[in-house]
């Protein structure tokens, strides 16, 4: 009892006396009400379910909650006229809803509102519908339904209405509509464009804004824009811009003409008209930023096109860019950079560019908006491409140093930009050493590091054109920079491999940088891109070559052919064939292995501690882990020839007859120099007796260190005294001949008298050479042989020999590897009987050199004999 009575006390909620609570509760009974079957009761309900919806989003959600909606849907088809009005009325409001939004597309009640658009209804009914549809337009399924449902041609004749509600609900469903082509491609076809062109003189901007809006998004189509300028919509967007009272339409209105610009028809109609020098000048006159930056987008746009570009130059938009550049607004810089981008595939604009616009653009990359940098070097990447002029009036205005520090930039787009600027202008040498003294090298590395491969493929653009000299190479070594570019060989994108290839190309000019390049990789990582079919390029086969003119043994291993200015240095040593992607062994490695049936490896190199003897008696027969090699005066004499014949028989086979047939001075200097290091060399053998026992102590101390693994700097390759003394036996009687033909010929001679002397075709498998070989690997405990050991030798081992004395002595010749153990040298002559026939000087002819049939013959290469000699 006494429960009951307590709980009979008990307060009521607090909320019960919430007026809203008090307001949802009377709403719940009129949403009961819509189930009545009598058309005044429902009318009543429905007009005070519209004035509850009007008070806000939370009435709207309450009347979701209630199921107020579903039974609503069935009264838009009512046939009382009054209850159809209020429910289209409810909706048009509740439709602003995101929960109503959905059940709606759920009930799929489209065709009922769109039908509310019939011409029979009344314009409250127009206004509504059309606002239920601008809402639900919104979301993408939604139009799609509207569409389906053929909302789209009631919406464009409500454009005509009286009533201005009706035309912007009707707008602004149809600007949420043509978002998608589909949509486009019908408004075309119901000619929806004169409607809206008549909205533009409507007094109401909301109106006129959703129209020019609307038209932005059509233009797009190229046949929208022809049906605007054939409803002559251009000069109403012009005189729009004229107008200054409508000045917050002009942004729409020249987002519209920026497409219509775009064709060459409506160019030429707004160039007659006067509206191109208008629209030119009300773009520098402005002082509102968006306008001018609409309008030099505009302009960009257009400029796309190179009659329009035409067109743009003749009406000098170069002037209204410049003067945009100066603007204080960041977006208008950057959209007056980029017009002058696209402006710059007209010849003539670039070169107005030259003296105006190129020191501002400058200025614009020290600009702390990194968008505007960007938009700068793009405009100066393209004002200096294919331009010196431009290039030279960039570093004129100071630019090389804000260009550098644009490559460090938080932007790719500006480091790629500025990179390509720093190449174009790199082209010109004066240009470049000034681009180097500004620590160009040290800069790119970072963009080098790039993840982006636009900026990866542009940075190595310019270190190919950049890094054309030896200082700039020693540079970007020292800084770091290639492990870098040596990555990007692997890149899978093709641009960047492909200009990362040039790079190294480049680089590997000189030897330092090429061998630091090899220790990298880069060498194995192009082997592998060339043996690829869809990877490899022309320019990773040229960097790889390049590479190997700086490893001649890999070189002759691999393609079997040394030209006439691969230069053999000490240290070369011929393996033998290798295939593609088999890796050469380096020398040390071959020198320490023990002797085995493999074939022998060829040594040159001519550094000794042993002097030329009178005979052979002082022969070396040490392992080879415990030689000790000097450099002799005569291998510094011969190394001084060796660079000086390597620049001068740079190409072809060997040096132009003009060089070789006069009596040479520097031939005759370098010889004398030549001699007397050789006089000084032989003086050197009275060594005091004391110190060739210190030496002796040396040498056998040797191997101590190397069995304990000693480094590469403390082993040396074998000596080869025999070779020592031939190169200083034809440096003395060869070199001073001034007939390159009778050098040749001598050389030969003496090349097989070294090696076992004439030999004729049926003698050659009494020849024997094989069991001296062997004999020579047992002696030397190695497969690695010095030429000058070889007494018995044939194709290969003397053509060897001859390249490396012709080499010695600036005879130019290449080394062609055969087949079955051949090796020939090509020389090239001119033929002494043709001199003059011709009233000049006949190309020079290419000869094979014998050294084994008839020494020093000379046979020419397409000849049968030369045949026979090369091949049987």
């Amino acid at each position: 009892m006494g429960k009951k009575i307590k709980k009979e006390v008990e307060p009521p909620p607090k909320d019960v006396f919430d007026p809203l609570m008090i307001e949802s509760k009377k709403a719940a009974t009129v949403v009961l009400m819509l189930r009545s079957p009598e058309e005044e009761i429902l009318a009543k309900a429905c007009e005070a379910i519209y004035k509850f919806a009007l008070k806000g989003e939370e009435n709207k959600t309450t009347l979701l909650e209630l199921g107020a909606v579903e039974p609503l849907t069935k009264l838009l088809t009512h046939e009382d006229k009054i209850v159809r009005r209020n429910a289209t009325m409810i909706f048009g409001i509740l439709a602003s809803n995101n929960g109503v939004k959905k059940l709606l597309r759920e009930l799929d009640v489209m065709n009922s509102v769109i039908a509310q658009l019939a011409p029979e209804e009344e314009v409250v009914i127009h206004e509504f519908a059309s606002l239920c549809l601008a809402n639900m337009s919104a979301e993408y399924t939604s139009k799609v339904q509207i569409f389906e449902h053929g909302g789209l041609e009631p919406l464009i004749r409500l454009l005509s209405s009286p009533d201005p509600d009706v035309k912007k609900n009707s707008m602004e469903c149809i600007y949420n509509l043509v978002q998608d082509f589909q949509c486009r491609t019908t408004l075309q076809e119901l000619n929806a464009i004169p409607p809206i062109l008549d909205l533009l003189k409507s007094e109401y901007p909301v109106i006129q804004l959703l129209a020019l809006k609307t038209l932005g998004v059509i233009t797009n189509d190229k046949e929208s824009r022809t049906m605007l300028r054939d409803s002559q919509g251009l000069d109403h967007l012009i005189k729009i811009l004229e107008t200054k009272e409508l000045n917050d339409l002009h942004i729409e209105a020249l987002a519209v003409i920026a497409n219509c610009l775009e064709d060459m028809d409506s160019m030429v109609q707004i160039q007659q008209t006067g509206g191109l020098k208008k629209l030119l000048s009300f773009a520098e006159n402005s002082t509102i930023p968006d306008i001018q930056k609409n309008a030099a987008k505009a302009i960009t746009k257009a400029a796309y096109d190179p009659e329009n570009r035409k067109l743009f130059h003749e009406q000098e938009v170069e002037k209204c860019l410049v003067a945009l550049l100066g603007s204080e607004n960041d977006g208008t810089k950057i959209a007056a950079s980029q017009a002058i981008s696209a402006m710059c595939e007209n010849s003539g604009s670039k070169d107005f560019f030259n003296n105006q616009g190129i020191p501002q653009l400058i200025q614009l990359l020290k600009s702390d908006n990194e968008e505007v940098r960007e938009a700068a070097a793009l405009a100066l990447a393209n004002l200096t491409t294919c331009n010196p002029a431009n290039a030279n009036a960039a570093a004129e205005a100071d630019g090389i140093d804000p260009l550098i520090n644009v490559l460090s930039s938080k932007r790719d787009g500006a480091i790629a930009n500025a990179a390509t600027v720093l190449m174009n202008m790199a082209m010109q040498e004066p240009l470049r050493l000034n681009i180097q003294n500004h620590d160009i090298m040290h800069a790119i590395i970072s963009p080098l590091r790039s993840a982006n491969t636009v900026v990866q493929s542009k940075a190595a653009l310019a270190v190919a054109a950049t890094a054309c000299d030896v200082e700039a190479r020693t540079e970007l070594r020292n800084s770091g920079g290639l492990e870098p570019l040596v990555e990007l060989l692997r890149s899978k994108n093709d641009e960047v491999r492909k200009h990362a290839s040039w790079a190294v190309m480049v680089c590997a000019g000189d030897e330092l940088t090429a061998n630091e390049l090899c220790r990298l990789g880069a060498l194995d990582i192009l082997e592998e891109v060339n043996l690829s079919g869809t990877r490899k390029n022309k320019f990773s086969e040229a960097a790889y070559n390049k590479l190997l003119n700086n490893n001649l043994s890999l070189k002759y291993s691999q393609t079997g052919y040394l030209s006439s200015s691969n230069i053999i240095n000490d240290g070369f040593y011929d393996y033998g064939r290798i295939n593609p992607g088999t890796k050469l062994l380096p020398l040390k490695e071959l020198c320490l292995q023990e002797p085995s049936d493999l074939r022998a490896v060829l040594l040159i190199n001519s550094k000794s501690d042993v002097s030329p003897p009178s005979s052979m008696e002082d022969k070396s027969d040490v392992g080879y882990g415990r030689s000790i090699s000097s450099s002799s005066s005569l291998r510094r004499s011969s190394k001084e020839k060796t660079k000086k014949n390597s620049y001068h028989f740079s190409a072809g086979f060997g040096s132009p007859i003009e060089d070789k047939s006069e009596p040479a001075s520097g031939r005759n200097t370098v010889l004398s120099k030549s001699a007397t290091k050789e006089k000084g060399w032989r003086k050197g053998r009275g060594k005091k007796e004391e110190e060739k026992v210190k030496e002796e102590e040396e040498v056998m101390a040797v191997p101590k260190f190397v069995s304990e693994g000693s480094s590469d700097k403390e082993w040396c390759p074998p000596s080869d005294p025999d070779f020592s003394m031939y190169v200083y036996e034809v440096t003395k009687s060869i070199l001073p001949i001034t007939n390159i033909k009778e050098q040749i010929e001598v050389l030969a001679k003496y090349v097989a008298e070294k090696m076992g002397g004439k030999i004729t075709k049926e003698k050659i498998p009494d020849f024997s050479w094989e069991l001296h070989i062997s004999e020579l690997k047992f002696q030397l405990k190695s497969n690695v042989i010095p030429i000058g050991h070889v007494k018995k030798g044939i194709f290969y081992h003397r053509a060897l020999l001859f390249k490396a004395l012709a080499d010695r002595i600036g005879i130019g010749c290449s080394l062609v590897r055969g087949e079955y153990g051949r090796a020939w040298n090509e020389v090239m002559l001119q033929n002494e009987s043709r001199k003059g026939v011709l009233g000049g000087l006949p190309a020079p002819e290419v000869y094979v050199v014998d050294l084994m049939f008839h020494p020093g013959g000379l046979m020419k290469l397409r000849s049968r004999e030369a045949d026979l000699y090369r091949f049987l």
